[in-house]
Protein backbone atom coordinates (compact mmCIF):
# COMPACT_ATOMS: atom_id res chain seq x y z
CA UNK A 1 0.00 0.00 0.00
CA UNK A 2 1.04 3.41 -0.87
CA UNK A 3 0.30 5.16 2.49
CA UNK A 4 1.92 8.33 3.04
CA UNK A 5 3.01 8.15 -0.38
CA UNK A 6 1.40 11.72 -2.20
CA UNK A 7 2.18 12.39 -5.88
CA UNK A 8 2.50 10.27 -8.97
CA UNK A 9 5.83 9.08 -10.15
CA UNK A 10 5.09 9.48 -13.81
CA UNK A 11 7.75 6.25 -14.86
CA UNK A 12 10.20 8.41 -13.64
CA UNK A 13 13.10 9.11 -11.38
CA UNK A 14 13.15 11.98 -8.98
CA UNK A 15 15.81 13.61 -10.71
CA UNK A 16 14.14 12.98 -14.02
CA UNK A 17 10.61 14.11 -12.69
CA UNK A 18 12.09 17.24 -11.01
CA UNK A 19 13.93 18.27 -14.70
CA UNK A 20 10.51 17.52 -16.56
CA UNK A 21 8.52 19.88 -14.69
CA UNK A 22 11.06 22.31 -14.28
CA UNK A 23 11.35 22.54 -18.73
CA UNK A 24 7.28 22.04 -18.34
CA UNK A 25 7.29 25.55 -15.98
CA UNK A 26 9.55 27.13 -17.99
CA UNK A 27 7.47 26.21 -21.10
CA UNK A 28 3.91 27.36 -19.28
CA UNK A 29 5.52 30.93 -18.13
CA UNK A 30 6.75 31.68 -21.25
CA UNK A 31 3.73 30.72 -23.63
CA UNK A 32 0.78 31.10 -20.77
CA UNK A 33 -0.43 27.97 -21.48
CA UNK A 34 1.03 24.17 -23.15
CA UNK A 35 -0.40 20.84 -24.02
CA UNK A 36 0.29 17.97 -21.80
CA UNK A 37 -1.33 14.44 -21.13
CA UNK A 38 -4.06 15.54 -18.30
CA UNK A 39 -2.24 13.78 -15.33
CA UNK A 40 1.16 15.80 -15.76
CA UNK A 41 -1.10 18.98 -16.08
CA UNK A 42 -2.40 18.15 -12.54
CA UNK A 43 0.79 17.65 -10.92
CA UNK A 44 2.05 20.34 -12.78
CA UNK A 45 -1.04 23.12 -11.65
CA UNK A 46 -0.05 23.33 -7.21
CA UNK A 47 3.49 24.02 -8.61
CA UNK A 48 2.55 26.45 -11.16
CA UNK A 49 -0.02 28.33 -8.78
CA UNK A 50 3.36 28.30 -5.74
CA UNK A 51 5.02 30.31 -8.80
CA UNK A 52 2.72 32.87 -8.58
CA UNK A 53 2.12 33.40 -5.22
CA UNK A 54 5.95 34.00 -4.50
CA UNK A 55 5.58 36.16 -7.50
CA UNK A 56 2.70 38.03 -5.68
CA UNK A 57 4.99 38.93 -2.47
CA UNK A 58 7.76 40.25 -5.06
CA UNK A 59 10.34 41.11 -2.85
CA UNK A 60 14.24 38.87 -3.24
CA UNK A 61 13.99 35.71 -1.22
CA UNK A 62 10.87 34.77 -3.46
CA UNK A 63 13.12 35.75 -6.87
CA UNK A 64 15.65 33.62 -5.81
CA UNK A 65 13.12 30.70 -4.92
CA UNK A 66 11.61 31.22 -8.08
CA UNK A 67 14.85 30.75 -9.80
CA UNK A 68 15.86 27.63 -8.26
CA UNK A 69 13.04 26.04 -10.00
CA UNK A 70 13.26 28.05 -13.39
CA UNK A 71 16.75 29.05 -14.41
CA UNK A 72 15.92 31.17 -17.55
CA UNK A 73 16.14 35.19 -15.98
CA UNK A 74 13.47 36.75 -18.80
CA UNK A 75 10.84 34.25 -17.58
CA UNK A 76 11.43 34.71 -14.18
CA UNK A 77 11.34 38.86 -15.23
CA UNK A 78 7.83 38.03 -17.10
CA UNK A 79 6.46 36.35 -14.08
CA UNK A 80 7.14 39.24 -11.47
CA UNK A 81 6.16 42.68 -14.06
CA UNK A 82 3.65 40.91 -16.27
CA UNK A 83 1.58 37.92 -14.49
CA UNK A 84 1.49 38.33 -10.96
CA UNK A 85 0.22 41.68 -10.80
CA UNK A 86 -2.79 40.46 -13.08
CA UNK A 87 -3.63 38.05 -9.75
CA UNK A 88 -3.73 40.93 -7.05
CA UNK A 89 -6.75 40.37 -5.79
CA UNK A 90 -7.07 36.51 -6.50
CA UNK A 91 -6.39 34.63 -3.63
CA UNK A 92 -6.21 31.33 -5.61
CA UNK A 93 -6.94 29.60 -9.08
CA UNK A 94 -4.78 30.89 -11.11
CA UNK A 95 -4.78 28.29 -13.88
CA UNK A 96 -7.63 26.22 -15.68
CA UNK A 97 -7.12 22.96 -17.53
CA UNK A 98 -9.44 21.88 -19.84
CA UNK A 99 -9.59 18.87 -21.80
CA UNK A 100 -8.84 18.22 -25.53
CA UNK A 101 -9.76 14.22 -26.04
CA UNK A 102 -7.15 11.65 -26.31
CA UNK A 103 -3.78 11.59 -27.97
CA UNK A 104 -3.73 9.71 -31.41
CA UNK A 105 -0.73 7.46 -30.98
CA UNK A 106 -1.01 5.15 -27.30
CA UNK A 107 -4.95 7.35 -26.46
CA UNK A 108 -3.77 9.23 -23.35
CA UNK A 109 -6.01 11.57 -22.52
CA UNK A 110 -4.83 15.39 -23.23
CA UNK A 111 -5.61 18.97 -21.85
CA UNK A 112 -4.51 22.17 -21.87
CA UNK A 113 -3.44 23.98 -18.63
CA UNK A 114 -3.38 27.87 -18.86
CA UNK A 115 -3.98 31.09 -17.15
CA UNK A 116 -7.14 32.59 -16.10
CA UNK A 117 -7.62 35.29 -18.30
CA UNK A 118 -9.56 37.58 -16.38
CA UNK A 119 -8.90 39.41 -13.90
CA UNK A 120 -10.20 38.82 -10.54
CA UNK A 121 -12.86 41.51 -9.57
CA UNK A 122 -14.45 41.66 -5.82
CA UNK A 123 -18.28 40.53 -5.55
CA UNK A 124 -20.19 43.49 -5.17
CA UNK A 125 -21.92 43.89 -1.60
CA UNK A 126 -25.39 44.06 -1.12
CA UNK A 127 -25.02 47.53 0.12
CA UNK A 128 -23.36 48.83 -2.94
CA UNK A 129 -26.50 47.43 -5.15
CA UNK A 130 -28.87 49.20 -2.51
CA UNK A 131 -27.01 52.08 -3.35
CA UNK A 132 -27.33 51.98 -6.90
CA UNK A 133 -30.94 51.42 -6.19
CA UNK A 134 -31.34 54.69 -5.23
CA UNK A 135 -31.03 56.91 -8.18
CA UNK A 136 -33.64 54.77 -9.69
CA UNK A 137 -36.24 55.94 -6.98
CA UNK A 138 -34.62 59.72 -7.22
CA UNK A 139 -35.95 59.25 -10.78
CA UNK A 140 -39.01 58.00 -10.31
CA UNK A 141 -39.80 60.89 -7.30
CA UNK A 142 -38.74 63.46 -10.13
CA UNK A 143 -41.45 61.82 -12.71
CA UNK A 144 -43.66 62.37 -10.09
CA UNK A 145 -43.08 65.49 -9.26
CA UNK A 146 -43.30 66.66 -12.84
CA UNK A 147 -46.44 64.83 -13.32
CA UNK A 148 -47.71 66.65 -10.03
CA UNK A 149 -46.38 69.68 -11.22
CA UNK A 150 -47.96 69.34 -15.02
CA UNK A 151 -51.40 68.47 -13.20
CA UNK A 152 -51.70 71.97 -11.41
CA UNK A 153 -50.59 73.88 -14.63
CA UNK A 154 -53.32 71.94 -16.57
CA UNK A 155 -55.70 72.96 -13.39
CA UNK A 156 -54.69 76.39 -13.55
CA UNK A 157 -55.09 77.33 -17.25
CA UNK A 158 -58.29 75.72 -16.74
CA UNK A 159 -59.25 78.11 -14.03
CA UNK A 160 -58.02 80.90 -16.11
CA UNK A 161 -59.71 79.98 -19.05
CA UNK A 162 -63.01 80.14 -17.01
CA UNK A 163 -62.29 83.63 -15.26
CA UNK A 164 -61.55 84.70 -18.78
CA UNK A 165 -64.80 83.37 -19.90
CA UNK A 166 -67.20 84.88 -16.79
CA UNK A 167 -65.19 88.05 -17.45
CA UNK A 168 -66.80 88.33 -21.32
CA UNK A 169 -69.53 87.31 -20.33
CA UNK A 170 -69.95 90.35 -17.57
CA UNK A 171 -68.75 92.64 -20.32
CA UNK A 172 -70.82 91.29 -22.96
CA UNK A 173 -73.97 92.04 -20.53
CA UNK A 174 -72.41 95.03 -19.16
CA UNK A 175 -72.38 96.65 -23.32
CA UNK A 176 -75.71 94.91 -23.95
CA UNK A 177 -77.45 97.15 -20.65
CA UNK A 178 -75.48 100.40 -21.92
CA UNK A 179 -76.89 99.39 -25.47
CA UNK A 180 -80.65 98.96 -23.80
CA UNK A 181 -80.32 102.23 -21.76
CA UNK A 182 -79.34 104.20 -24.54
CA UNK A 183 -82.06 102.96 -26.72
CA UNK A 184 -84.79 103.82 -23.95
CA UNK A 185 -83.17 107.12 -23.66
CA UNK A 186 -83.33 107.74 -27.36
CA UNK A 187 -87.22 106.77 -27.21
CA UNK A 188 -87.96 109.25 -24.13
CA UNK A 189 -86.02 111.88 -25.88
CA UNK A 190 -88.39 111.11 -28.81
CA UNK A 191 -91.29 111.50 -27.13
CA UNK A 192 -90.43 114.32 -25.54
CA UNK A 193 -89.57 115.98 -28.76
CA UNK A 194 -92.69 115.03 -30.44
CA UNK A 195 -94.75 116.27 -27.46
CA UNK A 196 -92.77 119.45 -27.69
CA UNK A 197 -94.19 119.90 -31.89
CA UNK A 198 -97.51 119.05 -30.78
CA UNK A 199 -97.82 121.67 -28.23
CA UNK A 200 -96.31 124.81 -30.17
CA UNK A 201 -99.18 123.74 -33.03
CA UNK A 202 -101.85 124.46 -30.46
Amino acid sequence: MRHQKAGRKLGRTSSNRKAMFRNMLASFFEWEKIETTTIKAKELRPLAEKVITLGKRGDLHARRQILRLIPDRKIVHKLFADIAPKFETRLGGYTRIIRTGFRAGDKAPMSIIELVEEENKPKKRKGKKRKKAAPKKEAAMKKEVKEEESELQAKEEIVEKEAFEEEKKVAAEAVAGNEEAQKEEDAVAKDEASADSEAKEK
